[in-house]
């Protein structure tokens, strides 16, 4: 799909593998609306290439249909990188040996799964109503992680909400069909996030000496590129993509 003049939803855009992807497809020429939280620098951000900025929650019905219109009110809305997404450390037995905290588990579930499926149902019914353009009427990038299939002691709510999109997308994919809306999912390994860079330096060239090759964290501009492939090929359809360089992840 050439995603120039169209209008493109980049949630989680404000930082990171979200703010790569809105760059990158405006650069394209898509009308990009970064949606992010309130308290995020998404307006700033969205400044900076011409793009706008819509606040919302992605776990919010309301918040997200208001930032879905913004984008419908652009150009026709044709194409969906979901990013945004929380992590959220939690064992099931705490050293104390009490039973991990179940508000935490529901927290990061909501937030990454329960939120890709609100963002992902009501931007493919906006898609439903699109004109058929070359075969197709809209394209959906999720967002999982290698987590979903090697999660780590202490992922255990962050693993199972990713390994539940990576089960999604297949499903997903067939469903919408008949809709003419292809649904795909890129699954990335350590990259060079926000989240990252607080880490230690000696903590981050521990992480990149893990992968095979490239023996480096990954960049925000590849998941990007990967982003935009998929968007463009119209093969590319119930796919997760491992962008990981080789990586298996450890126990811990």
């Amino acid at each position: 799909m050439d995603v120039s003049g169209s209008s493109v939803v980049v949630t989680g855009g404000a930082s990171g593998l979200g703010l790569a992807t809105a760059r990158l497809l405006a650069e394209k020429g898509a009308h990009v609306v970064i949606l992010d939280l309130p308290s995020s620098a998404g307006a700033e951000r969205a400044a900076e290439f011409g793009g706008a900025f819509a606040p919302a929650d992605v776990t919010v019905p309301d918040q997200v249909a208001t930032a879905l219109d913004a984008a419908e009110a652009l150009a026709p809305l044709r194409a969906l990188v979901h990013c945004a997404g929380r992590g959220g450390a939690l064992r099931l037995v705490d050293r104390e040996g009490n039973p991990g905290d179940l508000d935490l588990y529901e927290t990061v579930v909501r937030v990454n799964l329960i939120g890709t499926f609100n963002v992902l149902r009501l931007t493919a019914a906006r898609m439903a109503r699109n004109a058929i353009v070359d075969g197709e009427r809209g394209v959906c990038i999720l967002t999982a992680s290698v987590a979903a299939w090697e999660g780590q002691i202490g992922q255990i709510p962050y693993a199972s909400a990713k390994a539940g999109i990576v089960g999604m997308t297949l499903v997903a994919a067939r469903d919408l069909a008949s809709r003419l809306i292809r649904v795909a999912t890129i699954a990335p390994g350590t990259f060079d996030t926000p989240i990252l860079a607080r880490l230690p330096q000696e903590v981050r060239d521990s992480l990149a000496g893990t992968v095979p090759h490239p023996a480096r964290l990954g960049r925000p501009e590849e998941f990007a590129s990967a982003a935009a492939f998929m968007i463009d090929n119209q093969m590319v359809n119930g796919e997760v993509l491992r962008l990981d360089g080789a990586i298996r992840m450890a126990p811990r």
